[in-house]
């Protein structure tokens, strides 16, 4: 246990370090900050370090083995609707659960956070189920990505460009810590199970979870744009005065 603590730790450590020299540069030649701001920062680049550290520890320790076993006994259901089902559920709830996508719908005041969480988590749950056809059937990666990039290069041209960063930014923090911990071994598991190369066909499921949430938060912002053109559109109501909603509510 405590040589598993004291190897996340460094891993923080090196993700975390960098970042902080930055800022401290920044504070002191570029925006000088007061004593106490800084003090405030340290302290929390070391909270931060340690607490990363101790989450890392615990999801490698839980959902390791959960998702590696989860994986096995999907490849071994028969009916391929009740495969694809699971592995959207377990994609939608491990995405829900993510910190990252938490801190990411805070900050996107335009979408409500739950829809923008959904929205990201439905698309991770979405190819979660391709990746297991895949690794099922034995589908070519390269053939799946360029058919993805084509439908998220064809979408953007329809979508506004906040939700355009949004999407990509979504990309990236639905690949984080507790998505990758759990998928990783998910599919290491199910490709095992079925007999596949682990390493042609169980890896690659990152790069095709962190593609979806591209492509359907753009959907999202596709309908938002057809919704607005939409209320354009309808006929504005009359504004009637206090005194003509008197004479029209006796006339009747």
């Amino acid at each position: 246990m405590n040589v598993k603590l004291k190897e996340k730790i460094r891993e923080s450590l090196s993700a975390v370090l960098p970042i902080t020299g930055i800022v401290l540069m920044l504070s002191i030649f570029v925006i000088p900050m007061e004593l106490g701001s800084v003090v405030m920062f340290l302290t929390g680049a070391l909270m931060l370090i340690v607490g990363m550290g101790f989450f890392q520890l615990g999801a490698e320790m839980a959902m390791t083995p959960l998702g590696e076993g989860v994986g096995v006994q999907i490849s071994k259901m028969k009916k391929l609707l009740t495969v694809l089902l699971t592995g959207f559920l377990m994609g939608v709830i491990i995405t829900v659960s993510e910190p990252d996508l938490q801190v990411l719908a805070g900050q996107v005041p335009s979408v409500p956070n739950m829809v923008l969480i959904m929205t990201v988590a439905v698309g991770v749950g979405l190819f979660l189920a391709l990746a297991i056809v895949r690794i099922r059937y034995k589908i070519s990666l390269s053939m799946l990505l360029i058919v993805c990039y084509l439908a998220l290069i064809l979408v953007s041209a329809f979508v506004p460009k906040e939700f355009l960063a949004v999407a990509f930014d979504s990309g990236g923090v639905a690949s984080g810590p507790m998505t990758a911990t759990f998928m990783l071994p998910f599919a290491m598991g199910a490709c095992e199970a079925v007999g596949g190369n682990v390493l042609t066909d169980a890896f690659g499921l990152v790069s095709l979870v962190a593609m979806m949430p591209l492509i359907t938060v753009q959907v999202m912002g596709a309908i938002y744009v057809i919704k607005s053109r939409r209320a354009e559109k309808e006929p504005a109501l009359p504004d009637f005065g206090d005194n003509e909603i008197i004479e029209l509510w006796e006339a009747c």
